[in-house]
C-alpha cells in the first residue's frame, strides 16, 4: 500500500514500509519512480514518461519497457493509478513535498535535516538532472533562511560558520553574503563586514562584469549607517479592545505559531467575525517578542502596500519600481525581530512579496489564501464569552437577574461579535427593557417590513459587502435555501434546479465564503443572523426583478 509507503528523492530514491526498504528494482525502474512521484498526483501518459526517462533517445520498446516497470513497483506495494491511458501516484508520503512545507512554514531547519545526499543520486537523464538543480536550489535557500533564522535568534556565530561554507560552494550568489554581512556587523566585526562586500564586488566584476545588487549595496549602506542594528522600532498596531473576551485557543494556537522563526500564520472567517480584533490583541499581548516593531497595513485601503511598509520602517522614499521595492524590504527586514500585520487580503499573489525577510507574520482573510500561511479559522464567541461580553456592555446586574432570557439572547446571536455589539448597543439604548422583553422585541422583522430597527443595520452591513464578493449563482442559493436552519444536498439541488454534484460543489464554495456551516454528512446550517439576512435578500432580489 503506497499509504504505508514513506518515499524519499532528497537522496539515492528509496521506499520504506516502516523501518524496512522496499526493493525499487533497477536505476531506471526507480527514475520511472521518481517521475511519478514529483508529478505530486499529475497523470503523465506512457509517452511522456519515455520522453522523461530517455529525452529523446528511446530504445525501440520504451512504452513496454515504462508498462514493464509500472508492473514491478505496483508488485512492491506501490499504489500507480492507471489514469485516462497514463499513470499516477496520488497523495504519496514524500520528503521532497514535507521539505518544501516546511520552508513555507517558516522551519528551514527541519526541512534541512530531511535532506540525505545528492538528490535523485544515481539516476541520469535530463529530467533527474532539472530535478536536482530544482531541488538543489531549494536547498540552498533553505540554508539562507536558517542563516537569517540564527541572525535573528543572535546565534551569529553559528551564521558565520554555516554562511561561510555555503559562499565556498556558491561563490556568485549574493544573499549569503549579505547575511555574512549582517552576521558579522552584529559580532562587533564592521571591518570585515565591510570586505565581505570588497571582496564580492571584485569577484562580480571579474568573473561578470556586474556590480552588487540592490541588497547587497543596502546592506553595505545600513553598515556604514550605522542602521544594521535594528529598524526605528514601528508600533503601528491599533489600539487594543478593552473589553476583549474569549478565543483562548486560538490566541494560544496563534502565539505557538508565533514564536516560530519566519512564522506565516493567518486568520480566516466571516466578515466581522473579529478577525482583526483577534490579530490586533495577539500582536499586543506578544509585542515584547519583537523589538523591531510591529507594522499593521489593512490591504483593502493600500493604494501601495510595499511602500508604506518601507515607509514604516524609516525608509521616506521608496523605489518607483515594484521590484527594487520588493528587494529593499527584504533586505531592510533581514534579522529583524519585527512581527507585520497585513489586514484583509484576498490575493495570494499580492501578498507574497510582503512577507519580510525575518521575523512573523499574521494575515487576516475572509477566505483562506493557500500555499502561504497556516491558517486558524475563526467562528463565534463561545456563549460564555458573548454572555461576558453582554456584561462589558450592558452591566453585569442586567445580564444575570434573568439567566435564563439572557441565554436565550446569547443563543440568538451564534456568537458573532458585531450582533453582540449592535445588541448591546440597543440594550444600553432601551435602560427600561428586561432581558425577556429584549428577546421578544430585539431580531430582524419579516422580510418586507416598511422599518427596519437600526441595529439590523449594523448587524447586517457586513454582510452585505460579503453577499457582493459571492458570483450571481453562489448568492442564489445563499439566498434561496435560507428558509430552514439545515438542508441537505438532496434537498437544496430541488430548490436551486440543478444536479446533485453541481449543488454539493455550490455548497461547499458557500462553507468556504463562511455564510454556511457543515452539519454532518452532506448537511448543512445556516447561522441564526445570516439565515435572517439571506431571507431578507429574497425580498430585495425579487423586488429587483419587479422594476
Amino acid at each position: 500500500m503506497t499509504g504505508s509507503l514513506r518515499f524519499e528523492v532528497l537522496g539515492p530514491v528509496r521506499a520504506w514500509r516502516g523501518d524496512v526498504e522496499v526493493e525499487l528494482g533497477p536505476p531506471q525502474q526507480r527514475a520511472a519512480l521518481a517521475v511519478l512521484l514529483l508529478q505530486e498526483g499529475t497523470p503523465l501518459s506512457p509517452s511522456q514518461l519515455v520522453s522523461a526517462l530517455w529525452s529523446g533517445a528511446e530504445p525501440r520498446a520504451a512504452v513496454g519497457m515504462v508498462r514493464s516497470y509500472v508492473s514491478r513497483l505496483r508488485q512492491a506495494g506501490v499504489e500507480i493509478e492507471s489514469v485516462s491511458g497514463g499513470y499516477a501516484l496520488r497523495d504519496a508520503s514524500l520528503d521532497a513535498t514535507e521539505f518544501q512545507h516546511l520552508i513555507r512554514t517558516g522551519e528551514p531547519r527541519a526541512a534541512l535535516r530531511l535532506w540525505h545526499g545528492t538528490p535523485l543520486s544515481g539516476l541520469t537523464g535530463d529530467f533527474a538532472e532539472a530535478a536536482r538543480v530544482r531541488l538543489s536550489e531549494l536547498r540552498t535557500t533553505a540554508r539562507e533562511d536558517a542563516a537569517a533564522a540564527d541572525i535573528e535568534a543572535g546565534r551569529h556565530t553559528e551564521a558565520i560558520s554555516d554562511l561561510t561554507d555555503l559562499i565556498a560552494s556558491e561563490p556568485l550568489r549574493e544573499r549569503p553574503r549579505e547575511l555574512q554581512m549582517l552576521a558579522l556587523y552584529r559580532s562587533g566585526r564592521q571591518a570585515e563586514a565591510l570586505e565581505v562586500f570588497t571582496r564580492i564586488q571584485r569577484l562580480l566584476e571579474t568573473e561578470l562584469g556586474l556590480y552588487p545588487g540592490p541588497e547587497l549595496q543596502e546592506m553595505q549602506r545600513r553598515i556604514l549607517a550605522g542602521e544594521a542594528v535594528s529598524s526605528s522600532h514601528p508600533t503601528q498596531l491599533p489600539p487594543d479592545l478593552p473589553e476583549f473576551v474569549g478565543r483562548e485557543s486560538e490566541k494560544a494556537a496563534l502565539s505557538a505559531w508565533l514564536t516560530r522563526p519566519g512564522a506565516v500564520i493567518g486568520i480566516e472567517g466571516l466578515a466581522a467575525i473579529g478577525k482583526t480584533t483577534l490579530a490586533v490583541h495577539v500582536g499586543h499581548t506578544l509585542a515584547d517578542r519583537f523589538p523591531d516593531g510591529q507594522l499593521f497595513l489593512d490591504l483593502s485601503a493600500s493604494p501601495d502596500p510595499l511602500a508604506e511598509l518601507l515607509r514604516g520602517i524609516g525608509v521616506p522614499n521608496p523605489p518607483t519600481s515594484s521590484s527594487e521595492r520588493a528587494a529593499l524590504w527584504r533586505t531592510r527586514t533581514t534579522g529583524l525581530r519585527l512581527l507585520v500585520v497585513l489586514d484583509n487580503a484576498r490575493d495570494t499573489d499580492a501578498v507574497r512579496p510582503l512577507i519580510p525577510a525575518a521575523g512573523a507574520v499574521m494575515i487576516t482573510a475572509r477566505r483562506r489564501l493557500y500555499g502561504l500561511a497556516h491558517w486558524t479559522k475563526l467562528s463565534g464567541l463561545s456563549p460564555a464569552a458573548s454572555t461576558e461580553l453582554l456584561e462589558h456592555l450592558v452591566g453585569a446586574d442586567r445580564i444575570h437577574h434573568e439567566p435564563a432570557a439572557t441565554s436565550a439572547l446569547v443563543a440568538r446571536t451564534a456568537g458573532l461579535p458585531q450582533v453582540l455589539q449592535a445588541v448591546g448597543a440597543r440594550l444600553t439604548s432601551r435602560p427600561s427593557w428586561t432581558m425577556a422583553e429584549a428577546v421578544d422585541r430585539l431580531g430582524r422583522p419579516a422580510p418586507g417590513s416598511p422599518v427596519m430597527p437600526p441595529e439590523c443595520g449594523a448587524i447586517e452591513k457586513p454582510y452585505e459587502s460579503a453577499l457582493a464578493e459571492l458570483s450571481p449563482a453562489q448568492a442564489r442559493a445563499f439566498r434561496l435555501l435560507s428558509d430552514t436552519p439545515e438542508i441537505s444536498i438532496p434537498a437544496a439541488s430541488s430548490t436551486l434546479g440543478l444536479p446533485l454534484g453541481d449543488t454539493a460543489l455550490l455548497l461547499e464554495s458557500l462553507v468556504d465564503a463562511h455564510l454556511l456551516d457543515p452539519s454532518g454528512t452532506d448537511r448543512y446550517r445556516y447561522q441564526e443572523p445570516l439565515r435572517m439576512f439571506a431571507r431578507g435578500q429574497v425580498v430585495v432580489a425579487e423586488s429587483m426583478q419587479n422594476v
